[in-house]
């Protein structure tokens, strides 16, 4: 184990603050469900505790949504425990078959959702609008490329009249592998070479797991923007129109807390329509469930997860919004009775036609 996983473990005073914040904890309730609890079971196989499958279970159901790492008062980082942890245990030979099978299906696709099909599909007719060369170079991640290429679609019919063209040929960001334990070094090498004969300076991306790992993961060589802090910058050049709505807005944890893009989502909904807050928002926003691997390996608590998040939706609203397409899935399937969208969606129900 590392040593500043060590001394982060050391840190802890065992108050139990992470306890009122944990989504897992309070779900499973279990102290090896929680930050807590997720330390001690560290030290211990640090010192020589058997792996067995409920020290799996304990460090991967963690979502590493950090808000146990945000409310800690000794400043012990549970979060980065338990994905060193993981890799550490990986590096070993030892995970779970959820993780094997992960792994498997991106390293042998180039996606986290083992698709053969071209990536680049949604761009239909599109095709021939993408420049070789640019500054500005849109990252549309697995889920949007596979799952959501209408909001694919959108967000580069958005963002190309700012000259912002695609990589010849993105692969997964590596964020998958890299939350579950695994290292992403040959997708990571692939798409520096991607953005080198780009020519770009700055990657845009619409995912708040692809936005953490380009930022966090990546040698420093460029700029990343979420999408949201890209268009709040260019609001007066996108003609919107104000719509009768009234909508909420979910942080996702990777982008928000984790990454402190909170105010920009925010200012491009505030240009088009009313904002109501959930109960929690912010840097203190619950989480959706659908991160750290916890979507893959544990969809029924997953999904539970994604139900609590949707009990602090407000009334009276239109729409819940998000910057992040796992979110917009977890949510969606976790059975909301409200229509779940991308930021995208609603400026594009704002362009002036």
């Amino acid at each position: 184990m590392l040593e500043s996983d060590i001394r982060s473990i050391f840190k802890c005073v065992r108050c139990g603050a992470c306890r009122s914040v944990c989504p897992v904890f309070e779900e499973i309730g279990w102290e090896s469900s929680g930050a807590r609890g997720r330390m001690l079971v560290a030290l211990g196989v640090s010192q020589g505790l058997d792996v067995s499958s409920s020290v799996f279970e304990s460090l991967n159901t963690c979502t590493t949504c950090g808000l146990c790492r945000q409310i800690c008062p000794a400043g012990a980082d549970p979060t980065g425990v338990v994905e060193n942890l993981r890799h550490q245990l990986v590096l070993k030979g030892k995970m779970t078959d959820s993780q094997f099978n992960l792994h498997k299906k991106i390293t042998s696709s180039s996606n986290s959702l083992g698709e053969v099909l071209d990536r680049k599909m949604w761009l239909g007719e599109r095709i021939n609008e993408v420049g070789k060369t640019a500054d500005y170079v849109y990252f549309v991640g697995c889920l949007g490329a596979y799952r959501y290429p209408e909001i694919a679609a959108l967000t580069f019919d958005l963002l190309k009249q700012f000259d912002v063209t695609l990589l010849p040929y993105e692969v997964c960001c590596g964020s998958p592998l890299i939350r579950t334990g695994f290292d992403a070094d040959d997708l990571i090498a692939h798409n520096i070479e991607q953005i080198r004969i780009v020519g770009a300076h700055t990657v845009i991306t619409g995912c708040a797991g692809c936005y953490n790992t380009l930022k966090n993961d990546y040698p420093k060589m460029f700029d990343v923007m979420h999408v949201s802090e890209f268009l709040s910058e260019h609001l007066s050049d996108l003609k919107l129109k104000r719509l009768e709505l009234t909508v909420t807005y979910h942080d996702g944890c990777h982008l928000g807390r984790c990454n402190g893009v909170l105010e920009a989502p925010r200012e491009v909904i505030k240009a088009i329509c009313n904002l109501k807050e959930m109960k929690t928002n912010g840097e203190n926003a619950r989480c959706c469930g659908g991160g750290g691997g916890v979507r893959s390996g544990y969809p029924a608590l997953s999904l539970l997860l994604a139900k609590k998040r949707l009990a602090e939706v407000p009334e009276g609203i239109d729409y819940i919004v998000t910057s992040c397409p796992l979110c917009l899935k977890n949510l969606t399937e976790g059975g909301s009775d409200t229509d779940v969208i991308d930021l995208v969606e609603l400026v594009a129900f704002a362009m002036e036609q």
